[in-house]
C-alpha cells in the first residue's frame, strides 16, 4: 500500500510579518492568535471529515503565550493527531546558531509540547526547512524518530531569493533565511541522512521524510499551490507523483485563512493566498485530501516513520 501523510505547519502570523519585513506591531492580540484560533479548527474540520489522520507542527513559544493554542493541541491529540515540533521561537537562523543554542531551542519546544499535551514530540520540522549537520545532531540528541525538513523544490528555492533580493533592495529586509542550494539535490524520497551532510544520504538515526515535489522539475505540492494554482494544473501535477510510494503533503495555517478573518491590510497585499477566499481553499483541500484517501493509506508521519523505518 502506498502512504500518505497531510502535516501542517502552525507558524503564526508574526512570522509573515518577519518574513515580509513588515512590523509584527500591526498585528493585534486576536491575529496573533488567528492560526490556533480559527485555523487549527477548520484544519480538524477537514480531517474529521474524511476520517483521516494528521500531523500539527507547533512552534513552542506560541504553547508557553497562548492558552488557546494549548487547548487546541490538547484536543487535537487527544483526537488522534500527532502533534510534533516545529522549534521552540522559529528562528529562520536556527542552524547558524550554534549546537548549544540549538539544542537549547528544541528542548524548550519539547518541554512545552509535553505540558500541553502529555506527549513528547516524535517528529521535528525546521524553520524556513533548513537543515544543517549541527540542528540534524540536534534532532539526534533529542531522540525524534523522524524529522521533515528537506524540500528539494528547485522553483521555491529560486522564487524565494528573488523576494528576499526584491526586499532587500526595497529597505525591507526579510527575516527569512535562504538555506544552502545543495538542498536541490537532497533525495525527493524518504532516506537515512549522513549527519555531517543531511541532504545527503548516509546512516543517520533520525529518518528524513522530505516534503512532496514532483520529479524532474521538482515542483513543490503544498498548501499554498493546492489553493492556488488552476484545478487542471494541480491534477496534472498531482498524477507527476502517483509513482512515489510516499506522498507528504505539507500546509500552513494560513491556507485555510483568508482577508475576512481579521488580517491586516499590509499582509494581505504581501501574502497573495490569502486573497483566496477560505472557504475556497477549503473546498479544494478537501478534494486534494480526497485524492490522498482514495489512492493511498494515509497516516501520521510518525507512522509513516514506523512503518518505514526498517526499510530505509
Amino acid at each position: 500500500m502506498r502512504l500518505a501523510s497531510i502535516s501542517v505547519d502552525l507558524d503564526s502570523l508574526p512570522h509573515y510579518c518577519r518574513i515580509h519585513g513588515l512590523p509584527e506591531s500591526l498585528l493585534g492580540a486576536r491575529a496573533r492568535s488567528l492560526v490556533h484560533a480559527v485555523a487549527v479548527p477548520r484544519f480538524r474540520e477537514l480531517l474529521d471529515g474524511l476520517g483521516i489522520p494528521g500531523t500539527f507542527f507547533v512552534i513552542g513559544e506560541d504553547l508557553e503565550s497562548d492558552p488557546v493554542a494549548v487547548a487546541g493541541m490538547r484536543a487535537s491529540h487527544e483526537a488522534g493527531i500527532e502533534v510534533a515540533s516545529h522549534s521552540h521561537a522559529h528562528d529562520y537562523a536556527l542552524t547558524r546558531r550554534g549546537p548549544e543554542a540549538i539544542h537549547a531551542d528544541l528542548a524548550r519546544a519539547d518541554a512545552a509540547i509535553l505540558a500541553a499535551t502529555g506527549v513528547r514530540p516524535e517528529g521535528f520540522r525546521a524553520p524556513g526547512y533548513t537543515l544543517n549537520a549541527d540542528l540534524y545532531a540536534a534532532t539526534a540528541a533529542q531522540g525524534y524518530r523522524y524529522g521533515s525538513s528537506a524540500f528539494p523544490a528547485v522553483p521555491y528555492y529560486l522564487a524565494k531569493a528573488a523576494v528576499m533580493g526584491a526586499l532587500s533592495v526595497l529597505g525591507r529586509p526579510s527575516r527569512s533565511v535562504l538555506d544552502t542550494p545543495r538542498v536541490l539535490l537532497a533525495p525527493r524520497v524518504p532516506y537515512r541522512p549522513d549527519p555531517a551532510q543531511p541532504y545527503r544520504r548516509g546512516s543517520g538515526t533520525v529518518l528524513e521524510l522530505p516534503m512532496t515535489v514532483t520529479p524532474a522539475l521538482r515542483f513543490p505540492l503544498i498548501g499554498t499551490f493546492a489553493t492556488t494554482l488552476p484545478r487542471a494544473s494541480l491534477h496534472a501535477l498531482w498524477r507527476t507523483c502517483r509513482r512515489d510510494t510516499f506522498f507528504n503533503f505539507e500546509l500552513h495555517g494560513v491556507d485555510v485563512l483568508d482577508a475576512s478573518d481579521g488580517i491586516p491590510p499590509e499582509l494581505v497585499r504581501q501574502q497573495r493566498d490569502l486573497r483566496v477566499s477560505a472557504t475556497q481553499k477549503m473546498a479544494r483541500l478537501r478534494e486534494v485530501f480526497g485524492w490522498l484517501k482514495s489512492e493511498r493509506e494515509v497516516l501520521t508521519l510518525r507512522d509513516v516513520a514506523g512503518r518505514l523505518s526498517a526499510s530505509v
